[in-house]
């Protein structure tokens, strides 16, 4: 059969093209950036074509590195949610609106009433977000009534990608798992929520499981890309499903942190029990017969992003490692609340905010980073005690994403998380994910545990130190914050616009 397995990643930043092997190691790699706009508070949008221009970009890069007939099978995988109306011939109607957009706030609480709120949980798995597919089309209806009436197809931004590498509107089901239309217990379309909504089932793709073969590469898209006509390609899965098969999390009692831009939490479970409260996402897992529990903080490594940029200029990320390691563990009682964009889990907040508690003349900029660091896997934590909650105690949890790339960073997150933390043999995350599935929707494999258990290798662990006990002191004072300032928060908006 052929060597190589594609995964292909539209992040909300860049697409990715991945190649890989049978054994997991990586044969080529290019991304290509997105532009983002911000035209409104709350408002976050893309442009579709952008992200073909740059996947096309990408797959000409590694196509230029390995035969089009070694390629066996695509997997695509990419930013949840993300609203791409298009019209009859297939074109987008607007910018996409994507995952981290939170206009529909008002729509949420009214679909919500319609339905009621324990029903909504144990339909869809969790409550409804401003962030999900269908509250951002019952906006367009009420705001862009025009636009709306030209709505023929209903696609998310990976899916997007595969309709032009295919002309076929497809999604998997991880994906449809954030429409807000989807009853995930029998992993299908719900003919109620659809109702309810007053959403036609002809807008939304077809659905699939994601290591199953659901179309191939047409010889249009293969002429932009440099791929042989008629490659396979698999349903592939959501970022974060997608980065849990990345991490090797498929079995339960498996817990990973994934701490990018967002932070996440998964936890796989083969059955279908929603967290009561909807605090947690339930999704349909990338192994079929799965579902995957996701706790989600909005601003993670975005968070140290932002205090690198605006606070750090000119600063190395060693030297603000070098600082972090300078001042001890609390920052001398400095707490940051990482809600730069509002937050999702445990807080479903989208006027929540940023904040530094506890500062003194003793503070300094080395305590606002260790601080920020502290804040980001106090968050992750959050996560962590929702699965708790539901009797995820796993032993140890794998971490990837931007603390993997700073030992003081790994290390406070393991003191505060209180267990082991270990690392893989990858961090390509999502992408390695999709190129995964599109491993056994090749053959390569027989199943997605096999698969992982073969690709996927441990690294190095991480132990948590004494610091363990003065953040278990800390820890209550940092789930103290938001309950203190929500209430202020909701009044600071009014001065953003």
């Amino acid at each position: 059969m052929s060597r190589y397995f594609i995964g292909i990643d539209v992040s909300t930043t860049a697409s990715k093209a991945l190649v890989i092997d049978r054994d997991g190691t990586v044969v080529a790699s290019q991304s290509n950036p997105h532009d983002l706009s911000t035209p409104r508070p709350l408002w976050s949008e893309q442009d579709p074509e952008n992200w073909w221009e740059a996947t096309s970009k990408s797959l000409r890069t590694v196509m230029q590195q390995v035969n089009p007939d070694d390629i066996a099978a695509i997997g695509l995988t990419g930013q949840m949610h993300g609203l791409t109306p298009l019209d009859a011939s297939g074109k987008p109607i607007r910018p996409a609106i994507l995952w981290n957009d939170q206009r529909s706030g008002q729509q949420v609480a009214e679909m919500t009433e319609k339905v009621g709120y324990k029903r909504m949980v144990q339909i869809m798995g969790s409550r409804l977000l401003p962030g999900f597919t269908a509250p951002k089309m019952v906006w367009m209806r009420q705001n862009e009534p025009e636009n709306y009436k030209q709505i023929a197809h209903v696609l998310i931004p990976k899916d997007y990608i595969r309709y032009r590498l295919s002309g076929a509107f497809i999604a998997d089901v991880t994906e449809a798992s954030g429409f807000g239309t989807m009853d995930l217990g029998k992993r299908t379309y719900s003919d109620e929520l659809l109702a309810a909504w007053d959403l036609p089932r002809s807008w939304f793709p077809e659905l699939c499981e994601s290591p199953d073969v659901c179309t191939t590469v047409s010889a249009e898209a293969a002429a932009e890309t440099g791929l042989r006509a008629g490659t396979p390609i698999v349903g592939g899965a959501g970022d974060q499903p997608a980065a849990a098969v990345g991490m090797g999390v498929v079995h339960e009692g498996m817990l990973s942190l994934a701490i990018g831009t967002s932070g996440v939490a998964h936890a796989p479970t083969y059955s279908y029990t929603p967290e009561p409260d909807g605090r947690l996402h339930l999704f349909c897992g990338a192994v079929p017969g799965s579902w995957l529990y996701l706790g989600v903080m909005l601003s993670a490594a975005g968070s140290l992003r932002w205090l690198h940029d605006e606070l750090c200029t000119g600063m190395s990320y060693d030297e603000i490692n070098q600082r972090a390691s300078s001042v001890p563990p609390g920052s001398l009682g400095l707490v940051f609340a990482p809600y730069l964009t509002g937050e999702r889990n445990p807080h479903p907040d989208p006027y929540a905010r940023g904040a530094f508690v506890g500062l003194t003349l003793r503070h300094g900029l080395s305590h606002f980073i260790r601080s920020t660091m502290e804040g980001i896997a106090f968050g992750m934590r959050d996560q962590v005690e929702l699965l708790r909650d539901l009797g995820v105690s796993p032993a140890e949890a794998v971490v990837t994403g931007g603390a993997t790339n700073s030992p003081v960073w790994l290390q406070l997150t393991t003191d505060i998380m209180g267990v082991p933390l270990y690392t893989i043999n990858t961090n390509e995350g999502s992408a390695f994910g999709a190129a995964i599935l599109a491993a056994v929707g090749a053959g390569a494999y027989p199943d997605v545990p096999t698969a992982c258990k073969a690709m996927v290798r441990k690294v190095d662990t991480v132990h948590p130190t004494a610091a363990f006990a003065d953040y278990e002191r800390l820890y209550p004072i940092f789930r103290s914050l938001y309950p203190s300032l929500k209430e202020t928060f909701a009044r600071q908006f009014a001065f953003e616009s």
